[in-house]
Parts: structure tokens; C-alpha cells; sequence
């Protein structure tokens, strides 16, 4: 009788009656709760093989890992490999991967297992080779950096220890390519700094023909280093970094060139003039190498093609700007706007030469440039080149700066045709050859939906309806996104999204979170549907949450994008400020209780916009924030204030100790001791300076964690507890 009274209990504590909808017991119900709002998803891992006529996927059996193939014309399913009964080398631990590649014609597959992270997005790892028709597994290399298979099948190519290698597989010989590497010198794979802002990991590329091997050497031995620990242990452990910040010595680089038959390694001529070379592509030219430089500020680019055979090479595009130049989208995850199509003597290339990121067809000359697409939108990458069609298939904006949609066109600009049809905000994995994809996508008012289509307008198949979204939101509370744009004081057009409170009275005042990001070239307010558990909880408590898409975002053009230039924050904050004024013109917004919140360029703007608009704000949370650009990495800093020497005026400006003495309200600071992107330096100088204006703010350092902050689930709900508390204690009268 107790067991069931306490039952009764339980279930009375967790139901509120609002419309008879189930309410969050609290916090941690809520976060949990944002798997219910996602709904189902699309095929995992799925990689188009057989120039896309095929799919392959992957999926748990009973713990097993599997990989199935789909065959789209006839629909049947079969499977390709399994982990079940396979061990890890001289172990009895079954067998798992943590990512794979085709290889052999698709008769093997390459698995990545054991990995050990370093940065971002590399690591260490072992390699297994898997033959489909023998169901044999092998070991080739243990703990390698990266490695991939060549082209023809016949070898695989990989980095270990900052050298490049490579694996024979008839004769299972290897041969070791370079032998120089020491510390912080490396051939094939790169450092912190250009891994983080150029995006890449792997720093070798196979020829088509698999006979060389084009590589980066990065240098970074004369790079400061910064130093970090988590204070752990009874003499603590120190992780150095070599980490070059705004004006100091940047990583060098060379490009050399591998032939894998003579074994003989030779280097491209190549003057950096303290520049870098972000990009490098093999042209549909037997031997020619495509180089892509950047000089320091990133606002020159010159594309040059070089013969790896006589080392000649040869301008075949330039570019300036007076902000600087993109070479991807780091935030849409398209990591080139440079393409090179097989069999072609032309290249496309994406690019804001006319104010709006287009595409334009460049031949081999270079001295034929034509524009394919144009308009007031931008061309977020392109996503398939069908060479007997003569058509590009690319996502864009054209529909609105919230959505993204599929788009086709020909090679000279005619017959653009929009391929997406659903309102919102659509996600595509796109075949090779542009005939079928998988489009995720969501809007505001409805949960996200998964469809398999055939680009000629066809919906082949919806793989996932999110049923299970529509039957959770009818059990409980929910607040939806709601859209809202205003002119700002320069005239701006500016989009934003607010949530209200559940249970929400236009007779009563609710305080306002402005949660921001708002970083240059990122974006923070979609047509999508709203999944954040937090946001859910907080609206339940009685907040209004809003974002806002503010200058220097993407999505708007270059004018509105790169208007930040040289002066972080200036118009970032000012936007903030004006989206939280606007909104409290509503008689339902508490303007003298509004706080403003953000992680990383958030949290630099979160911190910069109290003490450039004190007042405004009752209170801030500041969550690992680059809080002065002279601290952060030269490569992506420099790209969007210039050098110091040119602007150190902008840099002061824009540092938030600047301007500590004008600080209004609360501010909570938080930051990890571990955090390799954002060091605590930011934190700690910002702390001082607000020490020396006589300002008091809250801090929590996170010792372990990364730029994350919180580093297992335990200290990740305190975090969001501590967040929420101290809305809760300042701005609820």
C-alpha cells in the first residue's frame, strides 16, 4: 500500500494540469526530453556507392554492428558486413568500428577502430581491412593518424607519427615515405590552428591515378606554446600546445609530392610570403596539382596549377576583397568552395565576387569566368555535377535566409529549377550523380520529416514521419518557435525566433533570455522545429526565450555578413540590444528583467554587449568567451579583424576588459581549465580586469572538460542547473 501511495505521488508531482498535458518534473526531465522532439531519423552513415545507384547504411543488431546495401532500382536490401563473431586483433573484445570506407571496387572496407582523440576532429586510431567475399579481417596499421585507400584498390596510404607510409596490399609491404618528423613538425597531418580554421584532418591527397601522393609539411616548432592542465593528481600532468595567437609566428607549410612507384619525394616552389596554402585539389589533368594561397589577412587568394612532374606552375585565378575570403563554410559543414570535376577542363568555384556567395565556371586557363548563378541569395555549396546532363546541383537560400532548399541549374545558368518542396529548413545527401537524396527537414509548426526522393520530383519513400514527436507532444507541454522581424536603427531588416511561456497571459510580464552565438559567418535562427530541452523547461518556468540573426551572420550577403570586419562586437551588440528593446515593447515582456547568454563568440558577445550597453541587461551568462581577440588564434582572428600592426584600435576596442568599468547587473563566468580552443587566459584576464574596476561577477571554472566546459553527463546537468538557478535568482522578482 506505501509502494503504491508513493507511485501516486510521483505521478501527481510530474502532471500539471495545462490542457491536461504532462509538465517536466524538472530539469533533467526536460533535457532528456529533446530526443522526443527530434523524432526519427534518416539511414545512418550512409555512404552512395556505385555512382549511386546503391547506398549503403549501417545499423545495431542485438549489439552487433552491421553494414547493409540498398539497391534503389530494385529496392532490395542485403547485408554486407557483420561485427557479430569478430574480434579485435589478439583479443577476445568484440569487434567495433568507429568509421569506415569502401575500397577494392566496393569488395572491402577499411574500418577505423580504437580511436584516440587529439583535437577536434583527429585522432589516432587502428586501421582494419575487411575482404566482403573471404569475410576476412585484418589488422594493417596500429594507431595511424589517418589513412585511406588509394583510388585503384591496390594500396592504402596513411600518416603515423607525423610520417607518411604506405601498404601494399599483394604483397602486404610497407614503405615508409618521409622520415624527418619530430615534434611539431609533421608530414601529412597538420596542428591545432590549421586543423581548427581550414577544417582539414587528413593532410595528404591520392592522384586519381594513385601513383602520387600530394602532401602538406607543416612546421610548427617555432610556434608559441600555451599550456594547459586539469590540476589533477598529486604532481599535476601539463598538455602543451603550440598555438600561434594574433601576431605571433604562424605555422609554415610546404607541399610535397610523393611518387609511390619511384618512392622519390620533391617539393612545389612556393613562396608563402607568411601566408598559407588552406586548400590543395588534383585537377581532371594527369599531373597537375591545383594550390590554393591565402596571404595572412585572407583577403587576397590565388589559385595556381602545378605540374608534379617538371614543378612548374602557373596563376589560373585571383581574387581580393576588402574583408576577406571564404575557402569553406564552416558552419554549414561544406568544406570546399573550390570543385574539380573529373574528365572536365573546368573547375567551379563559390564565391562573393559580386556581393552574394555564387558559382562560377573557370577553365583550366582561366581566362573564361562565368557566373551560373545570380541573385539577391546566397549559394551555400554545391552538392552533386552531372557532366552528361550538364548540371549542378547546390543548396541555397533563394526560398529565404531561414531555409535552405535543393536547387539544379545547367552549366551556363539556364533552367534553374528548386527540387525541394517542403516548407523550412531541409538538410540533403545528395547522390553523386544527383538523381536521389534524403532530405531531412523541418519548419516551426512541424516535427522534422525524412523523405528518400528522386530529384525528377518524385517522393520514393518517407523514412521517417516522426509519429513519435505527434505522440509525445500530445501527452505534454510544449512551446513552439515563433518567427518575428524587425527594422533596426540602420535600417536593417533583422529575423528572429522567440518562444513564450507555457500557459502564456498577454496580461501578465515574463522575463526575456536572449540567447545568442552570433559569430561571423554562422546562424542562429532557422524555419525549424524547436528541440532544445532547456528552452522547453525554461518556457515552463515562465521565460521568454529569443535569438536573432545579427549582423555578421550568414545567409544575408556579403554587405550584411562581413560587416563586422575589423570590429568585432560593434554591431553585433548593438543588435542584441535592439532585439531585446523591440521585444520589449510587448506588454508581456519584463523589460527591466532581461538577460543575455551565449558560449564561446556568445560568450564574448554575451560579456562585450553588458558593458557596451550597461543597463539594458539585468544579467548575463558568459560561457567560455574569446573575450579578446589578441588571445585567439592568428588564422581565423586576423581573417576577421586584420593584423594587429593595421588595427590595433579595432582590437582594443573589441576587447571586453576594455570596457569592464561600465559593467550593470550580473554576470556569470564559466570556463574549463582543459579548453584548447578558448583558453582560460580569456577568462582569467577578464576576471582581473573587472577586479581592478571594482566589478563582482560569479565564477566557475570547470577543471577537466574541454571548450565544451562540462565533460560527462554528471557535470553537464549541474551546468545547465547552475544556469538556470542563477536566471531564476535574478530575474524573477
Amino acid at each position: 500500500m506505501r509502494k503504491i501511495s508513493l507511485l501516486l505521488l510521483l505521478v501527481i508531482s510530474t502532471l500539471t494540469i495545462s490542457g491536461q498535458k504532462q509538465q517536466y518534473a524538472n530539469l533533467q526531465e526536460a533535457i532528456f526530453s529533446a530526443r522526443n522532439l527530434r523524432g526519427d531519423r534518416a539511414p545512418s552513415n550512409v555512404v552512395w556507392i556505385r555512382g549511386g545507384t546503391q547506398y549503403s547504411f549501417t545499423k545495431s543488431n542485438q549489439g552487433s554492428q552491421e553494414i547493409w546495401i540498398h539497391d534503389i532500382s530494385s529496392g532490395e536490401e542485403t547485408l554486407a558486413f557483420t561485427a557479430k563473431d569478430l574480434t579485435m586483433k589478439e583479443s577476445d573484445q568484440a569487434f567495433r568500428y568507429s568509421s569506415f570506407e569502401w575500397a577494392g571496387d566496393y569488395s572491402y572496407l577499411l574500418f577505423q577502430t580504437n580511436f584516440n582523440p587529439i583535437w577536434r576532429n583527429s585522432g589516432n586510431a587502428d586501421y582494419y581491412y575487411y575482404s566482403i567475399k573471404n569475410k576476412k579481417l585484418e589488422l594493417i596499421v596500429k594507431q595511424a593518424f589517418s589513412a585511406e585507400v588509394s583510388p585503384d584498390g591496390t594500396k592504402l596510404g596513411y600518416g603515423k607519427s607525423g610520417d607518411l607510409y604506405m601498404y601494399t596490399f599483394n604483397n602486404e609491404k610497407i614503405t615508409r615515405f618521409t622520415d624527418d618528423a619530430e615534434d611539431h613538425f609533421y608530414n601529412g597531418r597538420f596542428g591545432w590552428a590549421y586543423e581548427e580554421e581550414f577544417g582539414l584532418v587528413q593532410g595528404w591527397k591520392w592522384s586519381p591515378d594513385s601513383k602520387y601522393m600530394a602532401f602538406w609539411q607543416s612546421d610548427e616548432r617555432e610556434v608559441p606554446i600555451y599550456i594547459l592542465t586539469d590540476f589533477s593528481g598529486h604532481n599535476p600532468e601539463y598538455m602543451e600546445v603550440p598555438y600561434p595567437k594574433v601576431g605571433d609566428k604562424a605555422p609554415e607549410v610546404k607541399i610535397g609530392i610523393i611518387n609511390t612507384e619511384t618512392v622519390q619525394s620533391s617539393w612545389i616552389d612556393f613562396d608563402l610570403k607568411g601566408g598559407y596554402i588552406p586548400r590543395i585539389y588534383w585537377t581532371s589533368e594527369e599531373d597537375q596539382l591545383a594550390i590554393v594561397y591565402m596571404n595572412r589577412p585572407q583577403n587576397k587568394l590565388e589559385l595556381y596549377f602545378a605540374n608534379v612532374i617538371s614543378k612548374q606552375k602557373k596563376m589560373i585565378y585571383k581574387e581580393d576583397s576588402d574583408t576577406w575570403i571564404d575557402v569553406s563554410d564552416f558552419f554549414s559543414g561544406e568544406l570546399d568552395h573550390f570543385y574539380f570535376p573529373e574528365d572536365m577542363n573546368h573547375f567551379f568555384l563559390v564565391s562573393e565576387r559580386d556581393g552574394w556567395a555564387h558559382i562560377y565556371m573557370i577553365d583550366y586557363s582561366g581566362e573564361s569566368i562565368k557566373q551560373v548563378s545570380n541573385g539577391e541569395f546566397e549559394v551555400i555549396g554545391i552538392r552533386a555535377i552531372n557532366k552528361a546532363e550538364k548540371s549542378l546541383y547546390f543548396i541555397s537560400t533563394e526560398a529565404s535566409p531561414l531555409e535552405r532548399n535543393l536547387y539544379s541549374v545547367k552549366f551556363n545558368g539556364k533552367k534553374k529549377k528548386r527540387i525541394t518542396t517542403g516548407e523550412g529548413n531541409h538538410r540533403i545527401d545528395l547522390s553523386p550523380d544527383g538523381k536521389y537524396f534524403f532530405d531531412t527537414y523541418s519548419n516551426i509548426n512541424t516535427p522534422t520529416r525524412i523523405e528518400f526522393s528522386s530529384t525528377n520530383g518524385k517522393v520514393n519513400d518517407v523514412t521517417g514521419d516522426s509519429k513519435s514527436v505527434s505522440e509525445f507532444l500530445e501527452e505534454h507541454v510544449y512551446a513552439p518557435k515563433e518567427i518575428f522581424s524587425f527594422t533596426n536603427s540602420d535600417g536593417i531588416k533583422l529575423d528572429g525566433f522567440l518562444i513564450k511561456p507555457m500557459n502564456f497571459d498577454p496580461t501578465k510580464k515574463y522575463p526575456l533570455l536572449l540567447s545568442i552565438y552570433g559569430g561571423p559567418g554562422s546562424q542562429g535562427v532557422y524555419n525549424t522545429f524547436g528541440t532544445n530541452g532547456w528552452e522547453q523547461y525554461l518556457a515552463q518556468e515562465g521565460f521568454v526565450i529569443a535569438n536573432v540573426n545579427n549582423r555578421g551572420n550568414g545567409g544575408y550577403g556579403s554587405d550584411f555578413e562581413k560587416s563586422v570586419h575589423g570590429q568585432l562586437g560593434k554591431y553585433e551588440s548593438k543588435d542584441f540590444i535592439e532585439t531585446a528593446q523591440f521585444l520589449a515593447l510587448n506588454d508581456w515582456i519584463d523589460g527591466d528583467n532581461m538577460a543575455i547568454y551565449g558560449h564561446s563568440y556568445g560568450g564574448f558577445m554575451s560579456s562585450f554587449t553588458m558593458v557596451k550597453y550597461p543597463g539594458v541587461f539585468k544579467a548575463s551568462i558568459v560561457a567560455a568567451p574569446n573575450c579578446d581577440q589578441r588571445l585567439y588564434d592568428c588564422i581565423l582572428t586576423e581573417r576577421l579583424m586584420g593584423l594587429l600592426e593595421d588595427n590595433e584600435k579595432g582590437y582594443i576596442e573589441s576587447a571586453v576588459s576594455t570596457h569592464a568599468d561600465q559593467l550593470e547587473g550580473k554576470m556569470l563566468l564559466v570556463h574549463s581549465l582543459m579548453d584548447d580552443n578558448v583558453h582560460p587566459q580569456h577568462t582569467f584576464q577578464l576576471v582581473k580586469a573587472f577586479i581592478q574596476a571594482g566589478k563582482d561577477v560569479d565564477l566557475r571554472i570547470y577543471p577537466p572538460g574541454n571548450h565544451g566546459i562540462a565533460y560527462d553527463l554528471t557535470s553537464y546537468l549541474l551546468l545547465m542547473r547552475q544556469y538556470t538557478d542563477f536566471l531564476e535568482e535574478h530575474l524573477k522578482e
